[in-house]
């Protein structure tokens, strides 16, 4: 009876270690800090995932610890890593129609944003994805705004002569029609550039503004405010082919997770605008705000460089951006 008994445990032990060696373990990578909305999207996917008990795990990768910031597209799209949560405009010089997702005053809020996510417009980004063996799990969009090492920056006129960082092609462009002296680099890295002189401004969402602790380094900040001029699409992706290799019930798990973090990150979008510029002036940082006029300057200013840019350059881009215009 008992070696009955201690051979039926066995077997129990060795079904389950099999069991669990059949796992799908599923790997996501991004470049933010674990305080970070994006990698608490993340997380949010990820527990929901394992609290289903599908035999699915999601190993999260934060800090750029797998792979670098503006490199994770092309391992995702070749099944080299399996989810990201990446801002769509890093990877422009792959699919120019990405450009449009970090566009200056394109999107006017969050709610809009919202409403962006769901459009014909953005079911043509996504278009473009799948011919990438990409998908989107999770959309959002997060503002942001503006930083001065020395100076506030509210209007066109006073990046003139400034190295600046900004986040895509676009804001570059428009940047660079100011006078702006651009210096491309991963958000990650403006701490750093900064501290060294690389960089006298720049502007990225108001949650990397908090988490990289760019508060220690600047002067003034421009927050999104009533006139947010950064809005950038920062979604969580997946490779298609690893989705789709999934069985009902784990992919069951992951769209129940996704749907509960997509509206949680919409939540904290709105709420880190507010909370960035309570952060910087904690810390003796001067806030600035946009006017309507500086915000109008900006926009015709983008509407000759970058706007103009993007149709001249891009495939189809006449259309997508009416597209994008379109939603109201």
């Amino acid at each position: 009876m008992t070696m009955k008994l201690t051979s039926a445990v066995a077997a129990a032990a060795l079904l389950g270690s099999a069991f669990a060696a059949n796992a799908t373990e599923l790997r996501l990578s991004h470049q933010w800090s674990t305080s970070d909305v994006r990698h608490k999207v993340a997380e949010i996917v990820a527990n929901e995932v394992a609290a289903a008990d599908v035999d699915l795990e999601i190993k999260i990768f934060p800090s750029k610890s797998l792979f670098k910031p503006r490199e994770q597209y092309k391992p995702l799209s070749r099944g080299q890593l399996d989810m990201t949560v990446f801002p769509l405009s890093y990877a422009g010089g792959q699919q120019p129609a990405y450009n449009l997702t970090l566009m200056p005053g394109l999107v006017k809020n969050h709610d809009h944003a919202a409403r962006l996510n769901e459009s014909p417009f953005m079911g043509k980004i996504e278009e473009i994805m799948a011919g990438d063996d990409v998908m989107v799990l999770v959309h959002g969009y997060l503002a942001g705004g503006f930083v001065g090492k020395d100076k506030c920056i509210t209007a066109p006129e006073h990046v003139k002569g400034q190295q600046t960082r900004a986040a895509g092609k676009a804001f570059e462009q428009m940047l660079a029609g100011a006078g702006a002296s651009i210096a491309s680099m991963a958000s990650s890295e403006i701490y750093n550039a900064m501290q060294t002189g690389v960089l006298t401004a720049a502007n990225t969402s108001s949650s990397s503004f908090v988490s990289y602790r760019i508060y220690e380094q600047v002067k003034c900040y421009t927050p999104a405010s009533d006139f947010a001029l950064w809005f950038m699409y920062q979604p969580l992706l997946m490779n298609k082919s690893a989705y789709d290799g999934l069985n009902d019930a784990q992919k069951a798990a992951l769209q129940a997770g996704a749907a509960k973090a997509e509206a949680f990150y919409l939540e904290e979008a709105k709420k880190q605008d507010a909370a960035s510029a309570d952060i910087f002036a904690e810390n003796g940082v001067e806030i600035a705000q946009m006017s309507q006029e500086e915000f109008d300057a900006w926009r015709a200013l983008a509407q000759e460089t970058s706007y103009k840019a993007f149709i001249e350059q891009t495939p189809g881009g006449q259309e997508l951006l009416d597209m994008a215009l379109s939603v109201q």
